[in-house]
């Protein structure tokens, strides 16, 4: 084998590991069907939630999840793929999930989360999951709700209080 191509092979494996290290999530999707158009707006959109959409020899990738003691993947290495490395767990594949309703011809295969290897359903799956702005807005709320609840209370028993002091102040003229 050249020597250039094999240089240029270990610097994508390379590449594909950094990807890999600094992110939430992998998702592996076939894109067959798909227009050049559908692709560059797909990447755009998923640009916009801080993912990146990658088209890679899946034989690299492969050496690259190896490397990185990512298995259980191999399965979903076959056909045309591209892989979405998304910074935030649930951002790139709920884009991928929005996205494959519109158009049928991408298929979400696979994914890795938190060291954990993920078939479509259920890459589908954590889509549906908030995202971390989400996931604090609901503890807000649930921290919140208590306090609500309570001042609801005491407004409720200062309106029907001072309403039972006119009616008595009433009573007395």
């Amino acid at each position: 084998m050249n020597k250039e191509v094999l240089a240029a092979k270990k610097a994508t494996v390379s590449e594909i590991e950094n990807s890999l290290s600094n992110c939430g999530s992998l998702t592996i999707v076939s894109y067959h069907g798909l227009t050049v158009a559908d692709i560059t707006e797909l990447r755009h959109k998923l640009a916009e939630k801080g993912a990146t959409l990658s088209v890679y020899k899946n034989t690299l990738v492969a050496r690259a999840l190896k490397d990185e003691q990512k298995n259980g993947l191999d399965e979903y290495l076959e056909g045309p793929n591209a892989f979405v490395f998304s910074k935030e767990i649930s951002d790139g594949p709920a884009v991928l999930r929005k996205f494959a309703r519109e158009h049928e011809e991408l298929v979400i295969k696979g994914g890795y989360v938190e060291g954990k290897a993920y078939d479509g359903a259920g890459m589908v799956a954590i889509a549906k999951m908030p995202n971390k702005e989400g996931l604090l807005s609901m503890f807000c709320q649930v921290l919140n709700a208590p306090i609500s609840g309570f001042a609801r209370t005491i407004q409720a028993l200062a309106d029907k209080g001072g309403a039972a002091a006119g009616a008595n102040e009433a009573a007395a003229q």
